[in-house]
């Protein structure tokens, strides 16, 4: 039957000769999604066929031709050499706007360089919508500790209790996996003795941040959603990422809850609980970074860390009303992370602020102590954020038909928004000089001027939308899912200095504008089945939708951030997202 499917396969063209212009004839391929929203009986049905030797086969064979699999990536002809790994050839910066970070600093040493590039406490704009609801964010707490309001012991106690009330009361939130309360006051007790001695370690000493229970973190298993992983791989130290925030004071308060090993956008775990949007408790949270999300959005932490894998950091962000940052490949040590997809997946941040995210970054940024490869890697540059002008010649590039692919009030608001942009800061000079590449070119255009606390404050930045036609945009989030499913299996190449067809795309329209901006979903939060609390469930058409403008980020290694810009007729959040 090989012979069949494979006489149907898709020609492309080379990379010279696909044309980028927003009058290209490139056309844009929407997803192709045909299976239903399962639940409950039906899943387990399913899972019966996938697991029999009989069906199996066959059934994948069909299931992968009617989405395209065979035609547009199993039999597909073209010229360029795969891409093994997303590494990028780095250049040292020519802005003088920037910090370069040496690898020798230590974390505490980053925070503070990335505190002394942000602008004064009072420059930074507030969330005064909702004054019965405030967000701390890090100097906030920061703040408190060093006047004595309150202590890091005060905190540690009201988090336990009110995750607890959560978590057992109507709410059923399902915020963590695992916490262990007498670890967590034993951390905050030493933090507190810290201040109380005039010995604090950094900005971050004492403030609660939790970890997506896919990261290592002492003295709790590892359970990546599941119920007997981490018997198979037992936790046995902290990974990189969280021993740099140890280090710099942080009180780790727990592993929170997550779509079952990763592979879902709901948050829905049948073993843990469906983790509840705050917004509405009715619906997802997104996933699968579920925990972290609804964690800093319902404000029992600024920060959280989660993975993003496909989107994974930034849709659940986005779905919450929270920031969510994922850093260029290769930026964050992935030693003591879960391998389940390690050239795809990245530590990410979701905070309230952009600035918590910057301040959290530089803690677990740096030098790579992995096996991951390092002759690519990106250095580590700071932007230098306290000045108050105007940073001028910033473009932005939009696709249309990729930009609209979405409900239609993610596509007034995000229209909105970028009319804001253009028009209310309308620069009438164009230069192009300004190549604003890694974590930089992203935290200029949000860090000082950007949403605070989910406030879309418009920052006089942007000049120009720049329109671009991106190819392949279903093409590449096929052969997204092909990688996840397979690279546990695959054996990778050394030539890790080839870029693929696609790379070569985003680096060219990149060539022509700073950042490439797109909703971060299709689709805004959804009602969570009843059904699905107790089996999961399986949404191919959902995920689809969440997943849309998330994948350039992880199949091709690229910087992307996620921020509020304001709510459907529902009340629940919408996301912007920029990639860089």
């Amino acid at each position: 039957m090989g012979w069949f499917f494979e006489s149907q396969n898709t020609i492309y063209k080379p990379v010279k000769d696909v044309d980028l212009s927003p009058n290209s004839d490139e056309f844009y391929l929407r997803a192709n999604v045909k299976a239903p929203r399962m639940a409950g009986f039906l899943i387990k049905i399913l899972a019966w066929i996938l697991e029999s030797r009989f069906f199996a086969a066959m059934l994948l064979y069909i299931l992968k031709d009617e989405i395209l699999v065979h035609r547009l990536i199993s039999f597909a002809k073209l010229d360029e050499l795969p891409l093994f790994v997303p590494c990028h050839p780095w250049e040292d910066h020519k802005e003088k706007e920037l910090n370069s970070i040496s690898c020798d600093s230590s974390p505490p040493e980053r925070v503070q360089q990335a505190l002394e590039c942000l602008p004064p406490c009072s420059e930074i704009v507030q969330n005064t919508t909702s004054p019965s609801f405030r967000r701390w964010t890090i100097l906030d707490y920061s703040r408190a500790y060093i006047s004595g309001e309150i202590t890091p012991l005060m905190v540690a106690k009201r988090i336990l209790d009110s995750v607890h009330e959560s978590s057992y009361s109507s709410l059923q939130i399902s915020f963590f996996i695992n916490q262990n309360a007498e670890d967590i006051l034993k951390q905050a007790a030493k933090s507190t003795h810290r201040y109380e001695r005039g010995e604090l370690i950094s900005v971050l000493d004492g403030v609660p941040i939790t970890v997506k229970d896919e990261i290592d973190c002492l003295p709790y298993p590892t359970t990546g959603g599941t119920r007997s992983l981490h018997k198979i791989r037992p936790c046995v130290n902290d990974a990189c990422c969280v021993k740099r925030l140890r280090s710099c004071g942080a009180i780790l308060v727990g592993k929170t809850n997550m779509h079952e090993l990763g592979a879902g956008a709901s948050g829905i775990n049948p073993h843990y609980g469906a983790t509840r949007n705050p917004y509405d408790i009715s619906k997802v949270s997104g996933g699968s970074s579920s925990g972290s999300a609804t964690v800093v959005s319902a404000g029992l932490c600024p920060v959280a860390l989660g993975i993003d894998g496909g989107g994974s950091v930034r849709l659940p962000a986005a779905l919450c009303g929270v920031v969510g940052f994922k850093p260029t490949f290769g930026c964050v040590s992935h030693l003591g992370v879960l391998p389940f997809n390690w050239t795809l997946e990245m530590v990410g941040i979701l905070a309230g602020t952009v600035e918590d995210a910057f301040i959290v970054y530089a803690a677990i940024s740096g030098d790579i102590l992995s096996d991951q490869p390092t002759t690519l890697l990106p250095k580590l540059y700071f932007p230098l954020l306290k000045s108050t002008n105007s940073i001028p010649n910033v473009k932005m590039a939009k696709y249309g038909e990729w930009f609209n692919d979405c409900t239609d009030d993610i596509k007034k608001c995000c229209h909105q928004t970028l009319d804001q942009l253009c028009e209310c800061y309308g620069w009438e000079v164009f230069f192009n000089g300004y190549m604003s590449s890694n974590l930089t070119g992203l935290f200029y255009l949000l860090a000082v001027y950007g949403w605070h606390l989910g406030i879309s404050c418009i920052f006089p930045l942007l000049e120009k939308t720049v329109k671009v036609t991106i190819p392949e945009i279903e093409v590449m989030r096929l052969a997204h899912y092909v990688t996840i499913g397979s690279e546990c299996k695959a054996a990778l190449g050394a030539h890790l200095e080839k870029m693929n067809r696609h790379m070569q795309f985003y680096m060219s329209i990149l060539e022509r504008a700073d950042v490439i901006v797109t909703p971060t979903t299709g689709i805004t939060a959804y009602p969570i089945v009843e059904q699905s609390v107790v089996y999961g469930d399986f949404d191919y058409k959902n995920a689809a939708a969440l997943v849309r403008f998330q994948i350039a980020g992880n199949f091709l290694g690229l910087p992307a951030v996620t921020v509020l810009v304001g709510y459907d007729k529902f009340g629940m959040p919408i996301g912007l997202q920029f990639i860089g």
